[in-house]
């Protein structure tokens, strides 16, 4: 095809050789949209930016520690039925923008009440924010796979989102950089911070909705209402659900890692550091994980499993050597797991888009991340379980959960041919 535009020979440059101009146009547009909202995720982080927020503003200790949950199976569980809806648009990056929005507005409430509310009063506000947040995250995940693939072509997904994770990562970086240094400090430039996620939460549905995009039929098989079918039917499908299950461990893994590096009474430079590790990871591994993975995601999946079960067998090692609470071993280790996390997104992302047929992607997708949330929650209870003995028996357990993930993915088949 003729590289006649600027934006064209941009995609091609990131991406590869789009086999449309529409292709192109979409890459950039997708690029854009999720670098916005990747980036707001970062500066609304329940994990430590609401956290810290809201235990500021003198909530109660289980309103604060409820948010993560609620964040992390509010944008998971609803999929099933969402999907089911979604098989049923025409136009589907409609379902994204919605959520997109959804997510701008949950995001001006949580600013809005860190502003004029306090204690118990803003953690209610903060929950149900949250909770709206959650299921607008829900909306726009189990929609993005479908329509990634039908705007950009196999072998280009993943540097696209790849492309954006390392963009907004480097934004989030610079915004960890400013906490550490002590030139951002407060509630009320936390309140802002979330505020701009807002702004980049809508701005980003703004560029969502002019993606070209193909009319769907609007009839769905009614298999996004029945996931034990497509386990039962799909083999393959059912190794992969199960190997994404066990590779949650990555995700579980970095608060026990901070619980060994015992920052609680070293101040912020402990906490500051592991902020600083974790997005250097984010920019630099997103994108390279995004052209490995249109390769093959199945090795990507596989290298970042065994790479994570390293990271957590080396903080467990320093922990039985003595070495956890040196100002550089922990904020190593969590360096090289969030590689292996991303790794693993970038890995399941991308497989699924590939492996899933035009028709199925949407009941596939909603039905792999239904039965991921629910395998949170045991997984999680399993790493709280092992804590009681200590964090370093979690890390090992989890360790041993994410080789468990990389054999299962060495079983799968190439969704991209290779």
């Amino acid at each position: 095809m003729s590289k006649s535009t600027l934006g064209e020979r941009a995609f091609e440059t990131l991406a590869g050789d789009p086999e449309t101009p529409a292709e192109a146009r979409n890459g950039l547009r997708h690029v854009v949209s999720l670098s916005m909202t990747k980036l707001a995720d970062g500066l609304i982080d329940p994990k430590l930016v609401l956290s810290y927020l809201l235990n500021a503003l003198g909530a109660p200790a289980v309103l604060v520690s409820a948010l993560v949950p609620i964040r992390e199976a509010g944008a998971l569980l609803p999929q099933v039925l969402l999907a089911h809806r979604l098989e049923r648009m025409r136009m589907r990056r409609w379902m994204w923008v919605a959520g997109s929005v959804g997510q701008g507005i949950a995001a001006a409430l949580i600013a809005l009440a860190a502003l004029t509310l306090e204690g118990a009063a803003a953690g209610w506000a903060f929950v149900a924010a949250i909770t709206l947040l959650a299921v607008s995250r829900s909306a726009a995940s189990v929609s993005f796979k479908d329509i990634l693939g039908k705007t950009v072509g196999k072998r280009r997904r993943g540097s696209v989102t790849g492309l954006a994770g390392s963009v907004a990562s480097a934004g989030v970086f610079a915004f960890a950089l400013l906490l550490v240094s002590g030139w951002l400090s407060g509630t009320v430039v936390l309140a802002a911070a979330v505020g701009v996620a807002a702004l980049l939460w809508v701005t980003a549905a703004l560029v969502f909705a002019t993606l070209e995009e193909d009319p769907s039929p609007a009839e769905g098989n009614g298999d996004a209402l029945r996931p034990w079918k497509l386990l039962r039917e799909d083999g393959v499908f059912a190794r992969f659900v199960a190997a994404r299950g066990f590779l949650t461990a990555t995700a579980l893994a970095p608060p026990y890692l901070v619980l060994l590096s015992g920052g609680e009474g070293r101040g912020l430079g402990q906490l500051g550091a592991l902020v600083v590790a974790s997005s250097a990871a984010a920019f630099l591994a997103s994108y390279a994980w995004g052209k490995v993975a249109d390769w093959s995601s199945r090795r990507v999946l596989i290298l970042a499993g065994v790479l994570g079960a390293l990271a957590m067998g080396a903080a467990v090692g320093a922990e039985v050597l003595g070495l956890a609470q040196t100002i550089w071993a922990m904020p190593a280790a969590l360096f090289v797991l969030m590689i292996a996390h991303h790794g693993v997104r970038q890995g399941r992302s991308t497989y699924l888009v590939d492996f899933a047929k035009d028709a199925d992607r949407a009941a596939y997708a909603a039905t792999a991340n239904t039965l991921i949330g629910g395998l949170l929650l045991v997984s999680g209870a399993i790493g709280g379980g092992l804590s009681f003995i200590g964090p370093a028996a979690a890390l090992a357990g989890f360790a041993i959960m994410a080789l468990i993930g990389a054999g299962l993915s060495f079983g799968l088949t190439e969704a991209e041919g290779a």
